[in-house]
């Protein structure tokens, strides 16, 4: 195992240069990972670079410094959002609904408050009319302090330790020439794939689903809780100035070139035209393009280019003249619900989901449209036979918006809801707190096969063929029970799939060999525990580094670790708790799957040992401690408890040795421990 810090990190010196090292590559990455979308390193690259520049802060914390790349974790909650004023207004826009209303009133109203000629040629900025949230960022001597919402143009509230989070803007700017106060405004939004995830895992945990993007992009920068903010993958696009002291632009071509140059991130598609003609291709090109963005827009921005023009227009009541946001026609359309059919999904969900009359919305045939839960269909009264407006937007699943009410005929009804699986009979529940009806059946079909699916896919086991097709056929042909029987297939059992060859057959076996020895993180979060992610799998793979310790970790233990909070840790414990599931692991176990974590080595003297650090030690810093101990197979957790081993006690040792002895836990000094580590 490589030292817990590079050898040459000798002193304060040394680690003052290689912190500022380490800000620069970070930030260089995250701009080319979130900006560009140009990663020049792998993930575990990134990590490794992250990890010491945790590492060195924490030896050496004088030097951490609130705008470096670890602070973007998301402070303590707070109870409630500041206001501030903002020292100029951020103005609403006029809108215009077709191309002649962009000719209308934005070209000739320019022209006529200037005096030019018809014939004349304004030069308009345009640019995507992101569907989000609206910010303004305040930067001194290059330095993020304030961040505020828009709120009602005249104050906003202040949510800077929420904008920290995001991973695409720089916490501190770069380059030359900057203004010693820059005020920049900017959209916040999320990308459609992950406002999707977001919304799976919401249903899949009994939460309701956001309607839209913007929805969700505004509750996930509004949370009084920075880290749940964190946890959500938002991004943002800068594109005009608030108030700026120490520099002067021209236009605002001029001032996106600047703030891109300093590191902001500024939407590529932003352009520059001569004349109304260019803006209203412009427009026409941004509508044919919406379907392919990565994230939703609803329509585009036209403003005029140059400063010293915008200063002549001026605004009226609160809106420039200089400036119109061009519509995009509406993605609804109406139609007849025809039947209210189930699904129910891994987590045993049972979910209502529209079937209507064949309806095309934007260019696409929409039959489908989801009803997220019964507390929806109550809420819009919605009933078997009833005219509804559909919504699709990108490529989010088709959405009911609302009953169209003066349609009703009377021959209309209401389903109310299910109470067994329409799948396999068992009862649907609905569980305290959760607007979701869940079927309790262990052997629920769609269950079996939602699960084989998740742990078969990439970010889990990585079974490269298992997909959903054959995910089907394996259930189907009664082959599948649970995942653990995934290990126990043969070449003969996949030759009764319908079109498979000999050669097909070799290779989803030789997959599923090679998942044997996933990383532990990836098993875990291939279990499926409700609540926990791609990181929380990590998170608990570096805790506890192997499945059995786990399986035996206290609510304490659980919660004792970073993001993990009761409601995730009682998860995790029920998960646990449940004797099928942990005789599905111990299958799988016995069938030769051997997860073990990156992390942490699986043997050693200190092998299944728990330890508890407390009090200042004077050799190694806890990270350190850490790491000595995993690297012998131990584990350590936050808080002691009756399944603690050891407490390792340094200088002022506080209320976690009083408690280790009311418990009778073994209490070592740091001598004895390294005399512990050093012992054949």
């Amino acid at each position: 195992m490589q030292p817990a810090l590079p050898d040459i990190i000798t002193s304060l010196q040394n680690a003052t240069e290689r912190i500022e090292e380490l800000r620069r590559l970070i930030e260089h990455h995250d701009r080319s990972y979130y900006q560009l979308d140009a990663p020049d390193i792998s993930d575990a690259e990134y990590d490794a670079l992250f990890r010491e520049l945790a590492l060195l802060e924490e030896r050496y914390p004088e030097l951490t410094r609130p705008e470096s790349p670890t602070q973007r974790v998301g402070g303590a909650p707070i109870d409630r959002f500041r206001s501030v004023h903002h020292r100029m207004p951020m103005l609403s826009l006029d809108n215009a609904a077709n191309e002649s209303e962009i000719r209308s009133k934005l070209d000739a109203r320019v022209k006529k408050e200037l005096g030019l000629p018809d014939c004349a040629s304004v030069e308009y900025m345009c640019e995507p009319k992101m569907d989000g949230l609206a910010v303004e960022l305040v930067y001194e001597n290059g330095l993020l302090t304030v961040a505020l919402t828009r709120g009602d143009g005249i104050t906003g509230e202040d949510v800077t330790e929420n904008i920290r989070t995001l991973r695409g803007l720089p916490l501190r700017l770069s380059g030359n020439d900057i203004p010693s106060l820059l005020e920049v405004r900017g959209e916040v939004f999320l990308a459609l794939t992950a406002f999707q995830k977001i919304n799976r895992d919401r249903e899949e945990n009994g939460e309701p689903p956001f309607a839209n993007p913007r929805n969700a992009a505004a509750g996930s920068l509004r949370q009084l809780d920075p880290r749940i903010t964190a946890r959500r993958p938002l991004s943002v696009y800068c594109y005009a100035p608030g108030h700026v002291e120490g520099s002067s632009f021209m236009s605002q071509r001029d001032f996106l070139d600047a703030v891109a140059g300093w590191g902001l991130p500024v939407n590529p598609l932003i352009r520059k035209t001569v004349g109304i003609d260019g803006a209203v291709a412009y427009y026409h090109e941004m509508l044919e393009k919406r379907e392919s963005l990565p994230y939703e827009i609803d329509g585009t921005v036209v403003k005029v280019d140059s400063f010293a023009l915008q200063r002549d227009l001026g605004e009226k009541s609160r809106s420039p003249v200089w400036a119109v946001a061009c519509k995009f026609p509406p993605r609804q359309s109406e139609t007849v619900l025809e039947n209210i059919l189930l699904s129910v999904g891994r987590t045993g969900v049972v979910t209502p989901v529209a079937q209507l009359r064949a309806v095309d919305i934007s260019g696409v045939t929409v039959s489908r449209a989801t009803l997220h839960n019964w507390d929806e269909i109550a809420a819009k009264d919605i009933r078997i036979g009833d005219t509804v407006l559909v919504e699709r937007a990108g490529d989010v699943i088709p959405a009911v918006v609302r009953v169209v009410a003066e349609r009703r005929t009377g021959a209309e009804s209401a389903l109310p809801p299910p109470e067994k699986c329409p799948e396999c009979g068992s009862d649907v529940v609905r569980i305290a707190d959760e607007v979701a009806l869940r079927c309790m059946g262990l052997s629920c079909p769609p269950q079996i096969r939602e699960s084989v699916k998740h742990f078969a896919s990439r970010n889990a086991m990585d079974i490269e063929g298992l997909g959903d097709k054959f995910a089907g056929q394996l259930l189907s042909l009664g082959l599948v029970r649970n995942v653990a029987d995934i290990y126990r297939l043969t070449k003969t059992d996949f030759m009764r799939f319908d079109r498979m060859g000999d050669k097909l057959a070799s290779n989803l076996l030789a997959a599923i060999e090679a998942s044997k020895s996933r990383d532990l993180s990836r098993f875990i979060y291939a279990l499926g525990i409700r609540h926990v992610g791609e990181r929380t799998a990590k998170a608990l793979s570096r805790a506890f580094g192997n499945i059995d310790n786990l399986e035996k970790a206290t609510l304490e233990e659980l919660t004792s670790i970073r993001d993990i909070g009761t409601t995730v840790a009682q998860s995790i414990r029920t998960f646990f708790d449940n004797r099928e599931n942990l005789s599905i692991i111990g299958q799988m176990l016995e069938l030769g799957v051997t997860p073990v974590s990156g992390d942490k080595k699986v043997g050693g003297k200190l092998s299944g040992k728990s330890f508890v650090f407390t009090g200042a030690l004077a050799r190694f810093n806890r990270d350190e401690a850490r790491k000595l101990v995993e690297n012998e197979g131990g584990n350590v957790v936050g808080s002691v408890s009756g399944k603690t081993d050891y407490v390792v006690a340094g200088e002022e040792a506080g209320s976690k040795l009083v408690k280790a002895r009311e418990l009778g836990v073994a209490i070592l000094g740091e001598d004895e421990f390294i005399a512990m580590l050093a012992s054949p």
